[in-house]
Formats: C-alpha cells, sequence, structure tokens
C-alpha cells in the first residue's frame, strides 16, 4: 500500500490553517502551524517570508469577502454602505483575527485593493486627498467595532435587579435582544458616519468655492 496523499502546500493552504489558528485562539505561532500543516516550518518559509507574511495571508483571506465594486456603478453614499456592510460581514465571522490583523501594517496588494476601491470612489465624489483616509479610518474603527459586536453575547449589559425604573433599566427592557441589538445598533451608526460623511463632503466644496 502507498503512502497517504499529503496535500499540498500553497499560500492558500497556510492562510487557511493560519485563519483556523487564529479563529480558536487569537494568534498563531510558526511552530504551532507547522504541526497544524503536517509540515516543517521551512517548509512554510518557502511560500512566506516569516510571520508578517503569514499575517498578510491571513488578512487577504479575511478581506477578499469585503466587495468595493459598488463604487463604479452607485453614488459615492450608498456604494459606501454596501462597502461596509461586507466589511463588516468579512470581519464578523472571524472576529478573534481583528486584533492581530489591526495592529499590523497592511502591505499585500490584495488586502490593499479594498482600499484602492474606497479610496478612488471617495475621490470621484469630491473628499479632498488629505479627508480620503481619516473617512476610511473613522469608518473602519466603527465597523470593527460593529463586527466584535455581532459576536457578543445576547446580554452584554445587565442592569441592577433593585432598580426597575431608571434610565438604563428602561432602555434595556426596550431594547431589541440578540442579533437583533447588533443590527439596530450597526444601522444607526451607519447612518450617523454617512449623514456626517455627507456634511463633510459639502463643507469641502464649499471652501474649494
Amino acid at each position: 500500500m502507498g503512502r497517504p496523499r499529503v496535500a499540498r502546500l500553497d499560500r492558500e493552504r497556510i492562510a487557511e490553517a493560519a485563519l483556523e489558528l487564529v479563529d480558536r485562539d487569537g494568534d498563531f505561532r510558526m511552530p504551532d502551524l507547522a504541526r497544524h500543516l503536517n509540515v516543517q516550518v521551512s517548509s512554510i518559509y518557502h511560500h512566506a517570508k516569516g510571520r508578517a507574511a503569514v499575517v498578510e495571508l491571513v488578512r487577504h483571506r479575511v478581506v477578499r469577502e469585503i466587495d468595493g465594486s459598488a463604487f463604479e456603478r452607485l453614488p459615492w453614499d450608498e456604494a459606501f454602505s454596501e462597502w461596509a456592510r461586507s466589511y463588516r460581514a468579512a470581519f464578523s465571522r472571524h472576529p478573534t483575527a481583528i486584533r492581530l490583523l489591526a495592529t499590523e501594517t497592511v502591505r499585500d496588494p490584495g488586502s490593499l485593493s479594498v482600499y484602492h476601491s474606497a479610496a478612488a470612489g471617495l475621490r470621484d465624489a469630491g473628499f479632498p486627498d488629505d479627508h480620503i483616509m481619516a473617512v476610511i479610518t473613522a469608518a473602519e474603527n466603527f465597523l470593527l467595532g460593529a463586527a466584535l459586536d455581532a459576536a457578543a453575547p445576547e446580554v452584554m449589559i445587565e442592569a441592577d435587579s433593585t432598580t426597575t425604573d431608571d434610565a438604563l433599566t428602561r432602555a434595556l427592557a426596550a431594547a431589541p435582544r440578540g442579533p437583533a441589538r447588533a443590527e439596530q445598533a450597526f444601522e444607526l451608526g451607519l447612518a450617523a458616519l454617512l449623514a456626517g460623511f455627507r456634511n463633510l463632503l459639502q463643507e469641502c466644496g464649499a471652501v474649494r468655492r
């Protein structure tokens, strides 16, 4: 009987394995990744030159589900809304990856495409160059928090059972529960962001005139 076949090692397989460890543990070590793949660490280095390169593979695996194509066919604010929804959805599937990816510099061309589409769409809409990254970063800060909230427990805040008529208790009683709570907060936050960005665009246009 021949030896069992081992799946060919490539960048996609490395990314999937590293993401599995990140989903489970929030991070990964190269020796652990090698054991998970049943290979030597040196075999991984043939495809990714060090841990930082593997982190970029993980990032690309997560963000490839973010859709920026709407900027080519919709008004900027509608396109931004679609981009934001796909961004939140991508990271809500891998919430434990957020801390890892948020603390590493983005360099991979595939990952950068997420920002290229948004930046081009905002520039075409009239946002000045010195505001575009602030708009994207402000949105990212909100979206990463919203992705974590989507994976949060059903009950995030428990009011003191001895009080029944204070503002917090009444608000908690009136709020949706479960996934509906996170959806309500996300929709409200996204609407507020877009309203602020629209005002910014008007102000920038007034200054240019």
